[in-house]
């Protein structure tokens, strides 16, 4: 009989991907751990999300700043009942260390991975800091891809047990100019990407047509989530697009901010308002959402935006008679 333990982390295991293999829309989250000891600062961070969200990234040195480490951050999160994705990257660690922790993730059930660069040290509050970048996200990529595959590491050296790797990238959209190509995505796909979470952008129109550049250049067979915030100010908003490389907020929004007699309460307006129309957009898988110092409103956009995925699911089995909806869900597929 499988213990205690075990009936959790399969509570929290697998269904991040198997709802995007379904072709549903999902909703994941980003915290940053808590800087502290003790493992219930970080349950209380991320309760408010259990149930809402379909998974919570864990954030690895977010800003160059030290934090409860992701790995043991994204086990808690597991024996909770909640399913992470882990981000690793390639800042603090030679590809000896990356590689042992991708065992050791592996070992404790942790199957979402999002591979990064990390921030440069000099961003953070200890700018002395040696960064490593032994290698990029993309060769990292590569080696979870043949841990998970071919059940070697990068010496050859075999590697006993099993992997359930699901890979995941940062991606930035633009509005894509005439004969633009998304070749740095496909060079992240062919690494071994399966899905990617986005910056910032929260322009739905630039949204659907860089989803229908990359279906127009043949990325089909992967799951696109749009990073989403709940904006609280318009000083913020211009902070986050001027600021934070990549990130879309436009003019219209920032107005509806300014206008606003309360700006945070409009911020979760817009940003839920902008998941309605996401959710009706071919070739977005879902929405990823990103609110650093502001927990309440990360929590309160997450289960409204969970309330819009859960509709639209409804909605489209109800589109299907019995008969077909056995196996309508191999028509989603991307």
């Amino acid at each position: 009989m499988p213990n205690t333990e075990t009936r959790v982390n399969a509570a929290g295991r697998g269904q991040f991907k198997e709802r995007l293999r379904a072709g549903k829309f999902v909703v994941t989250a980003e915290i940053v751990p808590p800087v502290s000891c003790d493992r219930r600062d970080l349950i209380a961070k991320v309760r408010p999300l259990k149930g809402a969200a379909d998974a919570v990234n864990v954030t690895d040195g977010a800003g160059a700043r030290s934090h409860m480490g992701p790995l043991a951050a994204a086990a808690l999160l597991l024996q909770s009942g909640i399913e992470p994705i882990l981000q690793l990257t390639c800042r603090d660690r030679n590809r000896i260390a990356l590689q042992s922790d991708l065992l050791g993730a592996a070992a404790l059930g942790i199957e979402n991975l999002l591979l990064l660069r990390g921030d440069d040290p000099g961003a953070g509050d200890q700018p002395d800091a040696k960064p490593v970048f032994d290698i990029d996200s993309s060769m990292l990529s590569q080696v979870a891809q043949q841990i998970r595959d071919r059940h070697t590491l990068m010496s050859g050296r075999k590697v006993s047990g099993v992997a359930h790797f699901f890979l995941g990238t940062a991606d930035a959209p633009i509005d894509p100019p005439p004969g633009w190509k998304p070749k740095r995505l496909k060079e992240k796909i062919s690494a071994g990407a399966q899905f990617a979470q986005t910056q910032f952008c929260m322009d739905a129109n630039v949204v659907r047509r860089y989803a229908q550049c990359l279906a127009d250049n043949g990325i089909c067979d992967f799951f696109l989530l749009i990073g989403i915030a709940p904006l609280r100010s318009a000083r913020s908003a211009r902070w986050i697009r001027d600021k934070l490389f990549g990130s879309i907020i436009p003019d219209a929004a920032i107005e509806r901010l300014e206008q606003s007699t309360d700006p945070v309460r409009e911020g979760r307006r817009i940003c839920i308002e902008l998941v309605e129309e996401l959710s009706e957009l071919p070739g977005v898988a879902g929405v990823h959402v990103m609110a650093p110092g502001n927990d309440a409103g990360l929590a309160d956009v997450v289960s409204e935006a969970a309330r819009i995925a859960q509709r639209k699911t409804r909605q489209a089995a109800g589109r299907h008679s019995p008969e077909e909806s056995s196996g309508a869900w191999l028509l989603h597929l991307q």
